[in-house]
């Protein structure tokens, strides 16, 4: 009897091992398989409503800088205002901040891999990914030696408030009030409020934002800079209401004579690599996103009220493609222009629900 229950007793833990180990190769495989954006969004909140994206190892090569932990505040300036002229900043909440991190968090712009800002009605938390072999000890001692307060557990939020960042440094952001460490997914976090991050810690890796903006994501590609919105937050953000009420009955007078429109599930904005801004839309099914890609071709061709002029006087319509729920805009921008800055937020006619 010992012994049919001692072979029993290893065939369920050899059951067991294999089931971990698939589990663990599908993620390693998804993981993989996912461009950076998806890889960064899968740690952001489920209630985010707006992802900002920044791949600052990309920026840094796009615009030519070489930068590590030694370099001066001037150095990293510079190199932020080359990434503000290719238009590949906006998107960050730490631009302002960047020289007094580099000296004083042991972080920034001009050493990280990239960085999501996530933004929901709940709150709001900045989730930077640091190269593989950070020094995460060092980045304590300097957050401790800047004044704030090591948590009892390595996964908890390290204290400073708004009384602490004056004393650090000027223009700091108040989203870096608290910070939290994450040694396992070389992941830096930071809030401007404790119980938030914590929870966004305690979540890290559940991967479940809404749908909408899931289906955006990977057809966002590999950018160096996005904005990704869940559906309702586009369809006020971006909305012409915000418009004058002469630029709203001429939105009206145009969506009207492009054809029908649907809300949106997802929207997002990025600069690709070659420079041309690519924009998704997704839709509730596949025959909307055909509709919609002949009424959106029609408007970001047209003129642009709430924006002025046209959107010919930004940037070139390349093409719009249906595919599945989602539809594809790639433009291409007009020679000093700053469409992704411009254009990521509203009004924006061909965003229009």
């Amino acid at each position: 009897m010992r012994k049919r229950l001692t072979i029993a007793v290893v065939v369920v833990l050899a059951v067991a091992l294999v089931a971990i180990a698939a589990v663990v190769g599908t993620h390693r495989w998804r993981d993989a398989h996912r461009t950076g954006l998806e890889r960064a969004a899968a740690y952001a909140p489920g209630d985010a409503q707006r992802l900002s994206w920044t791949d600052w190892a990309a920026v840094r090569d796009d615009v030519g800088a070489r930068l590590d932990a030694s370099s001066s505040g001037d150095e990293v300036q510079g190199f932020l205002d080359d990434a503000y002229d290719a238009d590949l900043s906006s998107a960050s909440a730490l631009v302002q901040s960047a020289p007094v991190l580099q000296a004083h968090f042991g972080f920034s712009p001009a050493t990280a891999e990239s960085e999501l800002f996530s933004q929901s009605d709940q709150g709001a938390v900045v989730i930077v990914t640091m190269p593989d072999d950070t020094d995460f000890d060092a980045i304590g001692d300097q957050l401790e030696e800047s004044g704030f307060t090591r948590p009892a557990d390595d996964d908890g939020v390290w204290q400073g408030g708004d009384t602490l960042l004056p004393s650090i440094g000027s223009d700091l952001t108040p989203e870096l009030q608290y910070v939290a460490l994450d040694r396992d997914d070389h992941l830096v976090l930071t809030s401007d409020a404790a119980d938030y991050l914590q929870q966004t810690v305690d979540g890290l890796g559940e991967d479940d934002l809404p749908d909408g903006m899931q289906a955006t994501l990977g057809a966002s590609r590999e950018p160096l800079t996005a904005v990704v919105y869940a559906g309702d937050y586009t369809c006020s953000a971006l909305a012409m209401a915000q418009a004058d009420a002469a630029d709203q009955a001429e939105a009206d007078q145009l969506v009207a004579e492009a054809g029908e429109v649907n809300p949106v599930t997802g929207f997002a904005m990025s600069v690709q690599p070659r420079g041309h801004v690519r924009v998704v839309l997704s839709f509730e099914n596949d025959d909307q996103a055909r509709t919609n890609a002949d009424s959106r071709a029609a408007l970001a061709a047209g003129p642009a009220p709430g924006q002025g002029g046209d959107f010919g006087d930004r940037f070139s319509v390349a093409s719009v493609t249906a595919d599945g729920p989602l539809v594809t805009l790639d433009l291409k921008p007009r020679p000093d222009t700053y469409v992704f800055s411009d254009l990521s937020s509203g009004p924006l006619l061909f965003a229009t629900c």
